[in-house]
């Protein structure tokens, strides 16, 4: 049985690609020329499409990578903070991100 998947995987891999490719293909030529006036995409140029938002969006994937090892790292630390640390951490988050303005190092302690 195993070396049945030895020998249809790889087809099977490629021919999900080239779906792939065919979809993005089908749907940036329905759609772009007549919203926004680009022109149209051959296969292969739906193909490197697919790469490039794979490489810009779609990450490494895996466990371990991106958002989950940051959350646990992040969490890990967490624990590590003292109470005077983990407010002194959300202060200046907010000071950042949110709409306090941030205070400078002298006037916090």
């Amino acid at each position: 049985m195993r070396r049945r998947w030895l020998f249809l995987a790889p087809p099977a891999f490629l021919l999900f690609i080239a779906a792939g490719g065919l979809v993005v293909q089908l749907l940036w030529n329905w759609l772009l020329p007549e919203i926004a006036g680009w022109r149209a995409i051959t296969f292969w140029q739906a193909l490197g499409l697919l790469a490039l938002c794979r490489i810009l969006f779609g990450g490494r994937g895996g466990p371990g990578f991106g958002r989950s090892h940051f959350r646990r790292r992040m969490a890990e630390r967490w624990e590590q903070m003292t109470p005077e640390e983990r407010a002194r951490f959300r202060h200046g988050m907010r000071g950042r991100f949110g709409s306090e303005p941030p205070v400078p190092e002298e006037k916090a302690e």
